[in-house]
């Protein structure tokens, strides 16, 4: 609820700058049971609220087609979509600039999110860009952004920036030097991660990485 009510606030405050009125916006906010029993904050200063199945966030503020369903329903312009949730799946502003009234997403497009949401993939745009950024396998793996075809690097490009084998992990360690974190790009919530201080880590923590998020490219950053 803290980032809907830092939201709604910021929105009411440029409305009464602009319009020299805070009410211009009509704001229409989710709510789960659990929040209504809380009395969220959130809920009291929307102006009016929809009830949102309870539990885990798969069945509320991060179930896309739920969202998306509730805005249609509320015929509502545009979707804040909040912090963590929902609010960094591509498919979400995708589906709702398909919708028959062209609802629009406040945030990034969906190839921008894309883009943007792949650790490996984000590494590389940075430094394409001059943005500095730590020394990693990927090191001097640059492409112009208007060659990525809907947000996505081509394969060839990607695949420069990751680890393949064990062999490969070494090779990288050597030119990183102690200690790297060896990664699995599709990891999360502290799966796919290792820490390596020594070269005689680099062949269990591969394989563990490997193991964690079997399938998912690879990637080493000085830790």
């Amino acid at each position: 609820g803290l980032g809907a009510v830092k939201f709604m606030r910021s929105v009411r405050n440029w409305a009464f700058k602009r319009f020299g009125d805070e009410g211009v916006v009509n704001l229409i906010a989710m709510a789960t049971p659990e929040d209504m029993m809380a009395d969220a904050e959130h809920i009291r200063l929307a102006d009016q609220f929809i009830e949102v199945p309870g539990g885990r966030n798969v069945n509320n503020y991060a179930n896309v087609q739920l969202i998306v369903s509730l805005a249609l329903r509320a015929r509502v312009d545009a979707v804040w979509p909040g912090w963590g949730h929902a609010s960094e799946k591509p498919e979400l502003p995708e589906l709702l600039l398909n919708t028959p009234m062209d609802i629009r997403f406040i945030g990034p497009d969906q190839y921008a999110m894309a883009a943007l949401g792949d650790k490996i993939g984000s590494s590389i745009l940075a430094q394409s860009a001059g943005v500095p950024t730590l020394s990693w396998s990927g090191d001097g793996v640059e492409i112009q952004y208007d060659e990525c075809e809907n947000g996505e690097i081509p394969e060839n490009i990607y695949d420069q920036a990751c680890l393949h084998s064990v062999s490969e992990a070494v090779a990288c360690f050597e030119r990183i030097n102690a200690p790297i974190m060896l990664k699995a790009s599709w990891g999360g919530g502290g799966k796919g991660m290792r820490i390596v201080k020594n070269l005689d880590e680099v062949p269990n923590a591969f394989k563990q990485v490997q193991a964690e998020v079997p399938g998912s490219p690879i990637f080493a950053m000085k830790l």
